[in-house]
């Protein structure tokens, strides 16, 4: 449904629709906030099932990385009675940790999503709790993540949509293109003026 610029597609009702069962699933099963999973559900949900196959990989190497070293960051602080010090230089540390990892394991498309399923939640552990909660708000990112895939295998784009959706990733693929050709006469160009040093 299209009325001038706004248009309502199918990638929009299913991403409306995964952030809703997170809730309805967090509330069945009194998980709590369902905050981490519908973050991880958007996140995940991308125009097709091929897409969200690939992203949703990158998401969850990215997960696994942060949510496991958000465990290592809990029980560091915890080792030192939740000294902020330990907030002020470890965290920013894991993120670097982070980045050097996911660079290393060729998955620079899961960078932010680690990074943010650390600090989501590092900083969202009460004082107080336990190793499990930290665990369980890293199942919460795998639960959302499994929402959104699973989505799309049940609900795939129509031809028309879908068509849409290739025509506006080429647009895309040609601005990256405009962007990486300017960065490269950039870099010529330096690269010519320390020559005539």
């Amino acid at each position: 449904m299209e009325v001038g610029p706004f248009r309502l597609g199918m990638r929009t009702l299913k991403t409306a629709l995964a952030v809703m069962l997170c809730i309805i699933l967090f509330k069945v099963f009194d998980r709590g906030a369902p905050m981490i999973a519908a973050l991880a559900a958007v996140f995940s949900l991308r125009q097709d099932l091929t897409t969200s196959l690939s992203f949703g990989k990158s998401r969850i190497l990215g997960n696994t990385l942060g949510g496991g070293l958000a465990i290592v960051y809990f029980l560091v602080k915890d080792l030192f009675s939740h000294d902020f010090l330990v907030e002020l230089f470890l965290l920013p540390f894991l993120v670097i940790v982070v980045i050097v990892v996911s660079d290393g394991m060729n998955n620079n498309s899961g960078i932010i999503s680690a990074i943010a399923t650390l600090l989501l939640i590092s900083l969202s552990i009460p004082q107080g709790e336990s190793v499990y909660f930290a665990l369980s708000r890293v199942i919460d990112t795998f639960i959302g993540t499994f929402i959104g895939i699973g989505l799309n295998f049940f609900f795939k784009p129509k031809p028309i949509e879908e068509q849409r959706e290739i025509e506006e990733d080429l647009v895309e693929l040609e601005q990256k293109e405009k962007e990486l050709e300017e960065l490269k006469q950039k870099i010529q160009t330096k690269i010519e003026d320390q020559q005539k040093e």
